[in-house]
């Protein structure tokens, strides 16, 4: 495979927000965690759950379904937190499930559509179509943008 060959993919992880699929670039992703123990920070927006002690590192936790206005779902077995590491902080995210890890071709990202579900459209970086799967690429930068008032909690 030449160079170009190789920077002409994207790695994703995929998971699952009421049965649709959405991907992040995984060179953010610090890891996928079980549902564990959140405390409450009280004044942040209810979609920030609060925050877990993560390897001894407090890390505010953020239910996705909430933050894009989705039907609220129990937390069950194949519930994850899905940690991301931004510049200058860590995030979990609650997800339904996280799926698997994926190579997804540049060519196959496209700009988003005018309208995909219920996802407020800034949320969105892109859409992929890879064989017959379609992901929502989201941009982190803005599904966490009120986060980082959070990070010194």
């Amino acid at each position: 495979m030449t160079e170009n060959a190789q920077q002409a993919i994207k790695k994703v992880i995929v998971f699952e927000l009421s049965d649709k699929e959405y991907a992040i670039e995984i060179d953010v992703v610090q890891g996928i965690e079980r549902i564990m123990g959140i405390t409450r920070v009280p004044g942040t927006p209810s979609y920030v759950k609060g925050v877990i002690n993560l390897r001894g590192i407090v890390t505010p936790v953020i239910d996705l379904r909430e933050r894009f206005g989705l039907e609220k779902k129990e937390l069950d077995e194949s519930t994850r937190i899905i940690v991301v590491s931004l510049e200058t902080y860590d995030v979990g995210l609650i997800v339904d499930t996280a799926n698997d890890i994926i190579d997804v071709p540049l060519q196959a990202i496209e700009a988003q559509p005018e309208v995909v579900g219920s996802v407020s459209s800034e949320f969105i970086a892109g859409v992929a179509k890879v064989e017959n799967r379609l992901f929502v690429l989201l941009e982190l930068e803005k599904v966490l943008e009120p986060i980082n008032r959070v990070e010194s909690v």
